[in-house]
């Protein structure tokens, strides 16, 4: 899982840009990543009403990624896998039951948290079939629709949604909530400016923008990354003085390599089994890098003060990488 994230992540990272090392395989890295998926379709515990679940830590990142390789290697059509995973959301667009959605959670809270995130999932990536340039398809406004009325209305959670907490870090905590919310800014920049407008869809983004403005002290910094990304689709979330603070206090968690390390992400709930992580990562170093740069990365060499970042693979296939490594 390690690895696969650290290639998936590296790929997130550069979804906006071209360049690339020069010893890099992105033949193998997409083979790489198909095969997982392919793996995923198989794995009976997978299956939920309507086809996969479509898991935070798999096909989120894929369905990020995987395009970027796309436009690399000159592909015309998307795969097999990121049609199915999106077929997989239409399926299961308009319906707001839980055993509708899933197998696994038939109980409170599993029922709300398995709803909360298929709707924001589903809002991010069948929104971004359309654009903010185009009217929202038909399938893309039923998502927003389930999203939006998904929402929380009151209380200190008021404009987030249900998220799973299933002690799974960094996507699935207490305080993952937080982090769902930020991948519903996201999603908001697929949304066309007509739609925006709306009054009553206009109060469910403020909604959301207040949210994560209220929130966003207690997290622990992986999830205000997500909120420094979001911010660049959802104004409001970060005031151009909290944005510098809290690029500045990233910049200085930064390691001697180069890269970061994912405790400096945290801080995180203690995990007794929980596998040693030792200097920097590929998952923390391309989030941070993507979330810095206001998900607009346009090199994949990465420099700040003269100093150069260079992402080495450090398996045989050349398709992943675990770490950075700095170049002068």
């Amino acid at each position: 899982m390690l690895r696969y994230l650290g290639s998936v992540a590296i790929l997130f990272s550069i979804s906006f840009g071209s360049a690339r090392a020069a010893d890099w395989n992105p033949r193998a890295a997409a083979d790489y990543l198909d095969q997982r998926q392919k793996d995923w379709f198989a794995w009976k515990p997978a299956m939920n009403p309507g086809g996969v679940c479509v898991s935070c830590h798999t096909q989120v990142t894929y369905l990020f990624a995987r395009p970027a390789l796309r436009s690399m290697l000159g592909e015309s059509a998307p795969t097999a896998h990121e049609t199915g995973l999106l077929d997989v959301m239409r399926a299961r667009v308009s319906k707001t039951q839980v055993k509708d959605v899933s197998n696994g959670f038939k109980s409170e809270p599993g029922a709300s948290q398995a709803l909360g995130v298929e709707a924001i999932l589903s809002a991010l990536f069948l929104g971004r079939e359309s654009g903010p340039n185009r009217p929202l398809t038909s399938d893309a406004k039923q998502a927003f629709d389930r999203l939006w009325s998904f929402s929380i209305r009151e209380g200190d959670q008021a404009g987030s949604w249900a998220w799973f907490s299933l002690k799974l870090d960094p996507w699935e905590m207490p305080d993952s909530k937080f982090y769902g919310a930020s991948l519903a800014a996201i999603s908001v920049a697929s949304l066309p400016a007509d739609y925006r407008k709306q009054p009553e869809i206009a109060r469910n983004i403020d909604a959301l923008t207040a949210y994560l403005q209220r929130a966003q002290a207690a997290q622990p910094l992986h999830n205000r990354l997500m909120a420094l990304w979001a911010s660049s689709a959802t104004a409001g979330i970060l005031n151009a003085a909290a944005k510098k603070k809290l690029i500045d206090e990233v910049w200085a968690k930064q390691e001697s390599d180069g890269g970061w390390t994912i405790q400096s992400l945290g801080p995180w709930q203690e995990h007794p089994d929980a596998p040693p992580s030792v200097g920097s990562n590929a998952y923390a170093t391309a989030l941070t890098a993507n979330a810095n740069l206001d998900g607009r990365i346009e090199v994949l060499y990465l420099g700040t003060d003269g100093a150069i970042y260079d992402l080495r693979q450090t398996v045989p296939n050349s398709s992943s990488w675990s770490a950075i490594e700095r170049r002068q």
